[in-house]
């Protein structure tokens, strides 16, 4: 029975973030009793036990099979025209290797002939022979000019044909020879029309996630995009694309958990810990550096109200259907995605946040204030992982990673360091005192903190220091001053003040250190 092939274009598309699901769409016309159609051609690499047909009309489907046909040439018509010019390129190439070894034969062949012309000739013919060694000159001269000229255009030609092979290689999953089709037999009791529709995942296809914060005021402003790319062999046309967050496992499971055994402990035998080390509990956030800000060229005064008058630009949004486990996002747009692995950039929405506004420094690692922004999502998405951009009152101050983000979760951002808010340590005081009989010895250290407010209006602002921890008895610690009075105390002995300052306010911390060493003791992880 020979299969009647169909034209079923890619109708649908629905991208995961490591592979993709392509439905093809057709008709084909009935007849009484059994038949076969044929879809394609399909990708090579398609998940063979992926493939599902349903449809609509008076047929049954009785199954469905993938059939490999072999070929000598691709039949892709960009593959085949790539490949043809890489010919042509490499024809040309050739041509000018040829002409070299042409210059090279011709240019012995002179060097031969000037040799036993000039011996043939006697002292009286010495005219004859400058005349004739001066024509031998200008044809070496002008050999040797067509092959420098033949080289330059070696030259151009190697980078043409890098440049074709690169193409070639984007497009690699379309440049084997073998066609794969689908091969659908159906049955039917009465003739008329069957609407088809094949579907099959694919690898070599996933999309991610990147954001814009732009925080104006107290007002964060999330724009979310989505960057699609693929290499399966076969170009997306316009189409039903859809970005879904799932991710189809080949084998799930449900979890279990193995016996929990407990032991006596058998140590190996350890080098002896030091004396004594400083513990360091620094902040969870990632504090990004800010990049500085360049003057922009100030436009006319004319296209800034004009600017000011026009009303904001709308944006389209992605449609959003929430499953059990995950969503699937519509982009308003349809976007067409060849399979070159270039990405494809469509917006899936915008979203407005409320961020509380405060400011971090550790001056005991920098002398430096970071703006933090404290964000709720208040949107009804789980937002995926992501690269964000920065940027506050319009201006980018930097990158982050964004991890998952579910709704309601709160997450702190940093937006830059503000040379507006000063922040100096000094070392003020410091004393130590040797160990007599039966006497321990003793260090002690102050420090100063400041911090000024330079903007225009009151902040907050969070100061972390730390006192060492002992990790033996023989060592012991306490912190002597502490003015004002911390607001937090962690157990690994990092201090924290909040700090209100009105606009172009300050304030100063006091902290003082004691550690105090039986004799014969060395401190090891001291620092003033």
């Amino acid at each position: 029975m020979s299969a009647v092939e169909i034209a079923a274009p890619i109708t649908a598309v629905t991208v995961f973030p490591d592979q993709a699901r392509i439905t093809r769409s057709g008709s084909t016309a009935l007849r009484t009793g059994e038949q076969q159609v044929s879809i394609g051609p399909l990708p090579l690499g398609l998940l063979r036990d992926s493939i599902r047909v349903t449809g609509r009309g008076p047929a049954t489907v009785l199954g469905v099979d993938l059939v490999t046909r072999r070929a000598a040439e691709p039949d892709d018509e960009l593959v085949t025209a790539l490949t043809d010019q890489m010919r042509e390129i490499d024809g040309q190439i050739a041509a000018l290797a040829d002409a070299d070894q042409v210059a090279t034969a011709r240019v012995a062949f002179l060097e031969r002939l000037a040799m036993r012309t000039a011996s043939a000739l006697s002292t009286a013919e010495m005219e004859r022979v400058g005349t004739f060694a001066d024509g031998l000159d200008a044809q070496h001269t002008e050999v040797l000019k067509a092959r420098r000229e033949r080289e330059r255009q070696r030259e151009d030609l190697l980078k043409r044909r890098a440049a074709v092979e690169r193409r070639l290689s984007d497009l690699r999953g379309r440049r084997q020879p073998d066609r794969l089709l689908a091969v659908v037999t159906l049955t039917a009791d009465e003739e008329g029309e069957a609407d088809l529709d094949l579907s099959y995942v694919v690898h070599g296809a996933s999309w991610t996630s990147s954001f814009d914060l732009r925080l104006t005021g107290e007002r964060l402003d999330l724009s979310w995009y989505a960057l699609v790319t693929q290499q399966t062999g076969e170009d997306w046309p316009e189409c039903d694309l859809r970005l879904s967050t799932a991710r189809p496992a080949g084998a799930l499971a449900v979890p279990e958990l193995d016996p929990w055994y407990v032991d006596v402990l058998r140590p190996r035998p350890v080098a002896a810990p030091g004396a004594y080390a400083m513990a360091a509990e620094m902040s969870d956030m990632a504090v990004g550096a800010a990049m500085p800000r360049s003057p922009a060229a100030a436009p006319a005064a004319q296209v800034m109200a004009k600017r000011a008058a026009a009303p904001p630009m709308m944006e389209a949004y992605a449609s959003v259907e929430q499953g059990p486990v995950a969503a699937t996002y519509r982009p308003q747009r349809p976007i067409a995605v060849p399979a070159d692995g270039t990405g494809h950039r469509t917006v899936i929405g915008t979203f407005e946040m409320q961020a509380r506004l405060d400011y971090v420094t550790a001056p005991v690692t920098a002398e430096e204030a970071v703006l933090r922004a404290t964000v709720v999502n208040s949107t009804t998405h789980t937002l995926p992982p992501g690269r964000a951009s920065l940027f506050h009152d319009g201006d980018f101050v930097g990158a982050t990673s964004l991890e998952p983000w579910a709704p309601e979760e709160e997450r702190e951002l940093a937006l830059g360091v503000d040379d507006r808010v000063r922040v100096e340590r000094e070392l003020t005081k410091r004393s130590a005192s040797k160990a007599t009989l039966g006497s321990s010895r003793r260090t002690e250290t102050e420090y100063e903190i400041r911090v000024a407010n330079h903007t225009d209006r009151p902040i907050t602002v969070t100061v972390l220091d730390q006192v060492p921890i002992s990790r033996d008895g023989a060592i012991t610690v306490k912190d002597t001053i502490a003015e004002p009075a911390p607001a937090e105390r962690s157990e690994l002995g990092v201090l924290t003040w909040k700090l209100a300052l009105a606009a172009q306010g300050a304030a100063k911390i006091r902290l003082g250190v004691r550690v105090e060493a039986a004799k014969g003791v060395e401190i090891a992880g001291w620092r003033d």
